[in-house]
């Protein structure tokens, strides 16, 4: 299915301007979502909202929005006041530096979308998504879209450019905050850990090899509902206490147990060995009385 522009916008960088299509990167149509019925008939239910002081159900009507700038205090906003606090949507995405790609923590990521030359700018976008490939870096700007404010960055992705939305500093926990207590690391514990890494390395990050299998256990289950079977639902075990190990065996274990699958792999290829592994194993077969 061919994708879907969701709205236009104009980068500009420097006094070149250049006229983009807006598409999304990713969906959300694909997630699973279940809706609260009444066990008695079956039937949805619908929300309500309550007044705390009074008990009475409130209409939507009657709602009114506010800050509580102190415990059970309020002041309070109207619709037009609200409107008027609000970003007003640009509609264009001003680039006010460029910084190195790798310079930006990816704990800064949100969301993502991609960009597309419209009429006429096929030219200056390729020469923007060439350009930031050639040096390495990536535009920062400011969007403003439905009402709110978005740091955002430039990027290319292959040959195409994509806009990444950015957490504000303010709205990103530092991790420097967290008490990480100081430990020595031995070096022949580092040497075990780092084989152990070196053995599981990739040349890329390949995101088709990872399945959604909760996804998947969950359509399952739906459809035998949907057929009138009942679903086997099993025991989870409760989740046992953090036991103190022995780093440096745990690490031995974990370098023979993948030595033993990178050997299988190389026997039988990824494809067989992927199989082997997901298909049970046969019990054997009884002896005929021939061979008896």
């Amino acid at each position: 299915m061919a994708a879907r522009s969701i709205g236009s916008l104009t980068v500009s960088f420097g006094l070149v301007a250049i006229p983009v299509k807006l598409y999304s990167a990713t969906q959300t149509s694909n997630a699973i979502s279940f809706n609260l019925l009444h066990k008695t008939c079956g039937s949805r239910v619908r929300q309500q909202y309550l007044c705390q002081k009074e008990g009475v159900v409130v209409e939507r009507a009657d709602m009114v929005k506010g800050y509580e700038f102190a415990k059970d205090q309020y002041v309070l906003f109207t619709p037009e006041e609200i409107k008027a606090l609000e970003e007003v949507g640009t509609h264009s995405v001003d680039v006010s530096e460029f910084v190195p790609i790798e310079s930006i923590d990816p704990v800064y990521f949100d969301k993502t979308y991609y960009l597309a030359p419209d009429k006429g700018a096929a030219k200056p976008y390729a020469l923007l998504t060439e350009a930031l490939k050639q040096a390495k870096c990536c535009g920062v700007g400011h969007w403003a879209a439905r009402g709110k404010a978005y740091l955002v960055i430039l990027r290319p992705i292959g040959d195409v450019l994509a806009m990444q939305q950015l957490h504000f500093a303010a709205d990103v926990h530092r991790a420097s905050d967290l008490e990480v207590p100081e430990t020595e690391v031995k070096p022949a514990e580092l040497k075990l850990a780092q084989q152990l890494i070196s053995q599981q390395t990739s040349r890329k990050f390949d995101a088709e090899s990872y399945k959604d299998e909760l996804h998947g256990r969950i359509e399952a289950a739906i459809q035998k509902k949907v057929e009138g079977k009942e679903i086997s639902v099993s025991e989870v075990a409760p989740a046992g206490e953090g036991k103190v190990i022995d780093l440096m065996e745990a690490l031995r274990a974990s370098l023979a147990k993948t030595e033993s699958a990178r050997a299988q792999v190389s026997r039988l290829g990824p494809r067989k060995a992927a199989k082997r592994v997901e298909e049970p194993a046969k019990p054997a077969r009884k002896a005929s009385k021939r061979n008896a």
